[in-house]
């Protein structure tokens, strides 16, 4: 009896190695790159900010409430931090077979209608398992180091989804200047709050 314990026990650890795991951007890890197009149809590539001190990358989408509360504060963060080098970028990873006010019409239509200054970019090849992204939004700010973009800061964009004249934190916003400074960002991880992206395996 012991020894079908184990057996079955050795059986489950192995299925679970087995299983696809979804990475972990890890802060100081090169960031992934990508080539994902955006809502006026053109290639918008990671490499293309290779003259930029950074990117902020957002793991969205159109239909999420938590989303919906910051979309004005995306358009902000682009006029604050864009001029200084540090440009916005947003993806959406939701598979619109799952929730089809996800797909790309969709996307160019709230583009236009929230007035974004960004990117917005479909993700369809899963750029965001590569990242590590399970929410939206979900926060990756990347550090031009020269050669690569590494990960700066990971988690959420501020402390209030709810109220953006409440907020204390400026989570995202205090770890771009702290980047600026050539100083680590403190904290450089908070937890990502929203809603989770939806995706087929």
């Amino acid at each position: 009896m012991k020894m079908k314990k184990i057996l079955f026990m050795s059986a489950a650890l192995l299925l679970i190695l087995a299983s696809p795991m979804q990475a972990q951007l890890k802060i100081g890890d090169k960031a992934p790159d990508f080539k994902l197009r955006n809502v006026d149809n053109s290639w918008v590539a990671l490499k293309d900010y290779s003259d930029q001190k950074g990117v902020v990358v957002i793991f969205s989408c159109n239909h999420c409430p938590y989303v919906k509360l910051y979309e004005e504060r995306y358009v902000a963060l682009q006029e604050e931090f864009g001029p200084r080098k540090f440009p916005l970028v947003a993806i959406n990873s939701n598979d619109s077979t799952i929730v089809a006010e996800d797909g790309f019409s969709y996307m160019v239509q709230n583009a236009a209608e929230k007035g974004f200054n960004f990117p917005y970019l479909l993700d369809d090849k899963q750029l965001f398992k590569a990242y590590g992204a399970t929410r939206t939004p979900h926060v990756y700010l990347l550090k031009n180091d020269g050669k690569h973009f590494t990960v700066a800061y990971i988690g959420a964009i501020d402390d209030n989804p709810q109220d953006a004249s409440d907020v204390k934190d400026r989570y995202l916003a205090q770890a771009i200047e702290a980047v600026l400074k050539g100083e680590q960002p403190s904290p450089a991880e908070t937890r990502a709050v929203g809603c989770t992206i939806k995706f087929k395996e």
